[in-house]
C-alpha cells in the first residue's frame, strides 16, 4: 500500500485527531478529485442561501476550501482552486439568469452558454483573487494559520464589495444573505445589518465559518484542549453574540401597524404574453379586476408591479380613466409603467418608472429607475458590442436621477425602487429626506420557478432591516409581500399566484447606525479584522 500523508501521522501525536486527518487528506487531493471537490464546496456554499437555506453547509464549504489550499504548491494552483470554487458557487447561485433568455429563445439561444456559464466564470475570478491574495499576504508576512483566516475573511469581503460596485455592480450571492432566508433563527442574525450592513455581515459570516478550518490544522493542534477548541469557540461566539443581540431587538420591537392600508396586486402575467399587443387589453383588465375586488376596510393606495400597464399612461387618457375608476377614495393607484417625455413634446426618451394616479386620472408623482439592468434595459458599449438587449423593443431606457422620496397627501412618504435597485445597499434612500416606507415594484416573471425570485425577495427583506423601514414588495410574477422594519414577513403571496394582499403599512423605525454611516462600517470591521494579522495571531 503506498504511503500517504495520513499514514505518516504517528498515533497519539498532536496530529492524530479526526479533523487533522481529514484536513491532511483533503490537502493531499490532486487532479480531478481536488477540483471536483472545490466545485462541490462552492455549490454547497450557494445552497446556504434561499431557497435551500442550508446555512450549516458553510461549515463545510469554507474549511474545505482552506484545507484544499493547504495542498496548493504554487500561486497558480491557489488561483485555479479559488476560481473552481467560485465557479461552483456562482453557477449554483446565478444559473437562473439564463432563464430570461428562454422567453425569446429563437433570438437569444446563442447567449444561453454565456449567461449560464460565462457570467459565473467571470465572477469566479473575484474569489480566485481573494484566495490568491490570502496566500501572497500569508507568505509575505509569514503569518500563522489563525492570522491566515482573518486575511481570507478580509480578502473575501473586499472582493464582494468590489463585485457590488465594479462595472455597474451585481451584489448578488453575498454570503451575508444566508441569514435572510428561512433557516430557523436566521432572522436574529440578520439584525446585524442594521449596524454593519450586508457586507459587514458577510465578513462576520466568512470569518466565523472559516475559523472552523483551524480545528483541522496541524499547526494549531496543541495538546491543551482549551487552545485546541479555541477557534470553534470563537466561531460560535461570532454567530451567537450578534444573534442574541438580534433576538433582543426582535423581542423589543412589537409588530406595530399604521392606519394606512395598501393593496398589493400580483397579476402573474407570463413574460411571453406581457408585451403581446393582442394580450394588452386582457392583461390590463386583470389588473383592474384585482384592484376592484371588494374590501372590508378603506384602502389608501393600490400598488401595481413593475411595468404593470402595457400603455404609456402619460399619453393614454382612456387608460388613466380606467385606472381612476378603481382608485380608492382620496387615494392612489401607484403603478410600475414605462414613461416617455410628457406631451406635447415628441418621444425622445423612455424610462422604467413608477407613476401615481389619482381619482381624477392625473399622474401626480413619478420616479424613474436610476440603476438600469445591463443588456436588459440598455447595452453597455453598444457601439462596440454587436448584440441587442434581450427585452422587447429596440428603444434603450434612460436612467433617472437616483434615490428620492415621494410625498403624496394622505399617504406616508415613501422611497420608490424598481426591480433590482433593491439589491444595492446604501443606495436606496434619500437620507436627507427620510421616507416612512420603501416601495419595491418588480417583475420576476423572466425567471420562472427558479431560485431567482426567492433570492430577490430575501435580498429586498435585508434592505428593510438595514434601514429600519417597512418594505412593500409588489411583483408581477414572483413573491409580493409586506415586510416590517426588522424583517418579519407579515403577509406575502406565493410564486406564480394571481391575486392581491390587503395589509396595513407597518410603522417605521428610527435611523440605524448603518443608515447613518453606510459602508464605512465595513471598513471599520476590516480594520478590526486586520489587528490579529498585525499581531501575527497564532
Amino acid at each position: 500500500m503506498p504511503e500517504t500523508v495520513i499514514s505518516r501521522i504517528r498515533p497519539g501525536s498532536r496530529l492524530d485527531t479526526p479533523l487533522c486527518r481529514l484536513a491532511l487528506d483533503v490537502a493531499a487531493l490532486t487532479g480531478r478529485r481536488r477540483y471536483g471537490l472545490a466545485f462541490l464546496l462552492g455549490a454547497a456554499a450557494a445552497a446556504a442561501m434561499s431557497p435551500v437555506d442550508m446555512v450549516p453547509l458553510l461549515a463545510v464549504a469554507f474549511p474545505g476550501l482552506l484545507w484544499l489550499d493547504d495542498g496548493s504548491t504554487s500561486a497558480g494552483a491557489t488561483f485555479r482552486l479559488g476560481w473552481v470554487f467560485g465557479f461552483g458557487f456562482f453557477l449554483a447561485g446565478l444559473y437562473w439568469i439564463a432563464a430570461a433568455l428562454f422567453v425569446d429563445l429563437a433570438r437569444f439561444w446563442w447567449l444561453v452558454p454565456f449567461a449560464a456559464a460565462g457570467l459565473p466564470a467571470g465572477f469566479a475570478i473575484y474569489i480566485a483573487f481573494a484566495l490568491l491574495t490570502t496566500r501572497l499576504v500569508v507568505q509575505r508576512l509569514q503569518l500563522s494559520a489563525a492570522a491566515r483566516v482573518f486575511v481570507f475573511a478580509i480578502a473575501w469581503s473586499a472582493a464582494e464589495w468590489t463585485r457590488g460596485h465594479a462595472f455597474t455592480g451585481l451584489p448578488w450571492n453575498l454570503v451575508g444573505y444566508t441569514w435572510s432566508g428561512g433557516f430557523p433563527g436566521a432572522i436574529a442574525m440578520l439584525q446585524s445589518v442594521a449596524v454593519v450592513g450586508i457586507y459587514g455581515l458577510s465578513f462576520i459570516t466568512v470569518l466565523a465559518f472559516s475559523l472552523l478550518s483551524l480545528l483541522g490544522s496541524p499547526r494549531t493542534a496543541p495538546m491543551h484542549p482549551l487552545r485546541r477548541w479555541a477557534p470553534g469557540i470563537t466561531a460560535i461566539l461570532l454567530v451567537t453574540a450578534p444573534a442574541l443581540g438580534g433576538a433582543v431587538r426582535l423581542a423589543s420591537t412589537p409588530i406595530d401597524l399604521t392606519g394606512t392600508r395598501l393593496r398589493l396586486v400580483q397579476p402573474s402575467i407570463t413574460e411571453s404574453l406581457k408585451w403581446q399587443p393582442a394580450a394588452a387589453q386582457d392583461n390590463f383588465r386583470r389588473l383592474i379586476d384585482l384592484s376592484r375586488a371588494p374590501t372590508t376596510e378603506r384602502l389608501n393606495a393600490i400598488l401595481w408591479p413593475e411595468a404593470a400597464t402595457p400603455f404609456l399612461l402619460g399619453r393614454d387618457r382612456p387608460a388613466r380613466d380606467a385606472i381612476a375608476a378603481v382608485v380608492p377614495k382620496g387615494g392612489y393607484v401607484i403603478a410600475g409603467a414605462l414613461r416617455t417625455d410628457p406631451p406635447p413634446a415628441p418621444i425622445a426618451n423612455f424610462w422604467n418608472s413608477i407613476e401615481a394616479v389619482n381619482a381624477h386620472g392625473d399622474i401626480v408623482a413619478h420616479y424613474d429607475k436610476a440603476h438600469l439592468v445591463p443588456f436588459g434595459e440598455y447595452v453597455p458599449f453598444r457601439k462596440l458590442l454587436p448584440i441587442d438587449k434581450i427585452t422587447p423593443g429596440t428603444t434603450y431606457l434612460s436612467p433617472g436621477p437616483g434615490p428620492q422620496t415621494i410625498a403624496l397627501p394622505g399617504l406616508p412618504p415613501f422611497a420608490p425602487l424598481v426591480c433590482y435597485e433593491a439589491i444595492f445597499p446604501g443606495s436606496i434612500i434619500d437620507e436627507d429626506d427620510r421616507p416612512a416606507w420603501i416601495l419595491n415594484v418588480t417583475n420576476d416573471a423572466w425567471y420562472g420557478r427558479s431560485s431567482g425570485p426567492y433570492q430577490h425577495f430575501a435580498i429586498a427583506r435585508t434592505r428593510a432591516v438595514e434601514e429600519d423601514l417597512p418594505l412593500i414588495r409588489v411583483a408581477n410574477n414572483g413573491i409580493s409581500g409586506v415586510i416590517d422594519p426588522v424583517g418579519r414577513v407579515l403577509a406575502h403571496t406565493g410564486l406564480d399566484a394571481i391575486g392581491y394582499v390587503d395589509s396595513a403599512l407597518p410603522t417605521a423605525g428610527s435611523r440605524t447606525p448603518y443608515a447613518r454611516v453606510g459602508n464605512w462600517m465595513l471598513l471599520g470591521l476590516l480594520l478590526l479584522g486586520a489587528v490579529p494579522v498585525a499581531l501575527r495571531l497564532g
